[in-house]
């Protein structure tokens, strides 16, 4: 085995949604306590409570989609932010 210490590299969170917001990335959002629905959108902007604002969003339903456009999410809804591109 090997003495070496391995370094680890803690990412912000905050930086990972400034590189989305950056990347123009189209991301999915789970939402709290609702497992079957799921938010898609273009990241535009987020703030230090990881509110979100997705433009062109699509919610996903099970196999049902419906366009709601530009929308902002408390960040107390959000489970997790993926990115979709």
């Amino acid at each position: 085995m090997s003495d070496r210490l391995q370094q680890r590299v803690m990412l912000v969170p905050i930086k990972v949604l400034f590189k989305f917001l950056q990347l123009h990335a189209t991301v999915q959002v789970w939402l709290f306590e609702q497992s079957d629905t799921r938010i898609q959108g273009t990241l535009v902007g987020f703030d230090e409570f990881m509110n979100v604002v997705l433009e062109d969003a699509i919610q996903i339903c099970g196999d049902k989609e419906r366009k709601i456009g530009k929308i902002m999410l408390k960040g107390d809804n959000i489970t997790l932010i993926s990115n979709m591109s």
